[in-house]
């Protein structure tokens, strides 16, 4: 568990358009948002990405970078760029499990039967300051009951306006 306050770990991911996303390279107004998903298997998952593509703009324009990362290979990470209406949403891919772990990430294997990889992340989002310290945190160990965009960026907004300080940090 990261605790609030403190340096997160850093990424360096390659991206679905051929890029890499590097974490300490981000330079955000206020804030890098990080929306770990499932992967390429999971319908809430394209629900949350595809309403995290309508919201980018308002991501935007409130100083919050954005970006989604999986465990998902490179072969299910440009499926869903192809197939989901991600839009503009930077799909990060290739995490590894130890930096899913370094990240505080739930940890799931394969059901039998199913179109899961052999092992994945579960669901976290993550609210990362310029410094690159841990504001928000929130990470689930089921796929169900996802943060709701709407709340988060309405809390960005007060978060800005007010300078309400990171809480949980004396965990």
């Amino acid at each position: 568990m990261i605790t609030p306050d403190t340096k997160v770990p850093d990424l360096d991911l390659p991206l679905t358009n051929g890029l890499r996303y590097k974490l300490s390279e981000q330079t955000p107004d206020n804030f890098t948002l990080l929306v770990f998903y499932r992967g390429k298997h999971c319908p809430i998952c394209r629900n949350q990405l595809e309403d995290l593509s309508a919201k980018l703009q308002t991501f935007t324009e409130n100083g919050v970078s954005v970006v989604a990362v999986s465990m998902d290979s490179k072969e299910r990470a440009m499926h869903i760029d192809e197939n989901w209406n991600t839009g503009d949403v930077p799909l990060a891919y290739e995490l590894s499990e130890d930096d899913a772990r370094k990240w505080g990430l739930y940890i799931s294997e394969k059901r039998p039967d199913s179109e899961e990889p052999e092992v994945f992340s579960e669901p976290g989002m993550f609210l990362v300051r310029p410094d690159l310290k841990l504001y928000f945190a929130s990470t689930q160990n089921a796929p169900f009951t996802r943060p709701p965009l709407d709340e988060l960026i309405q809390g960005i907004k007060f978060i800005v306006s007010k300078g309400y300080p990171t809480r949980g940090t004396l965990t």
